[in-house]
C-alpha cells in the first residue's frame, strides 16, 4: 500500500491532499519507536506517521482491518473506508473526487 499512497501524496499534495499515516503495531517489537522510524526511512514514507501503541486511534475509528485507508473530505467527514491492498486505481478516482469538491 505504501508505494500507492507516496505515490498519491506526491501528486496530490499541492492540490490539498493531506496524508497521515498511523502506525498501530501487531507485534512487540513495531511498538519501539527507533524500529519505526528506521522502517519510514527504508521505506521512504514522506508523510507523518503517527504512533498509535496503545491503539487509541484504532478504536477511535473503530477499526478491524490491517491495512485500512480512510478517505475523508474537506469538512472531516469519512466518504470512503479502503480495506485491504489493491483496487488502487478505484481509491485514486475517489481521491480525485474528493479533491476536487468544494468546500
Amino acid at each position: 500500500m505504501i508505494p500507492s499512497v507516496r505515490e498519491w501524496y506526491n501528486q496530490y499534495k499541492e492540490d490539498g491532499l493531506v496524508v497521515i499515516g498511523v502506525h498501530t503495531p501487531e507485534f512487540g517489537y513495531e511498538k519501539d519507536v527507533n524500529n519505526v522510524q528506521d522502517a519510514i526511512q527504508r521505506l521512504d514514507v514522506p508523510y507523518p506517521v503517527a504512533i498509535d501503541n496503545d491503539k487509541a486511534t484504532w478504536r477511535s475509528y473503530h477499526n478491524r482491518y490491517w491495512p485500512a485507508m480512510y478517505l475523508i473530505d474537506k469538512s472531516g467527514q469519512i466518504r470512503h473506508l479502503k480495506i485491504g491492498e489493491g483496487h488502487y486505481p478505484e481509491t485514486e478516482a475517489i481521491i480525485q473526487a474528493l479533491l476536487a469538491e468544494e468546500f
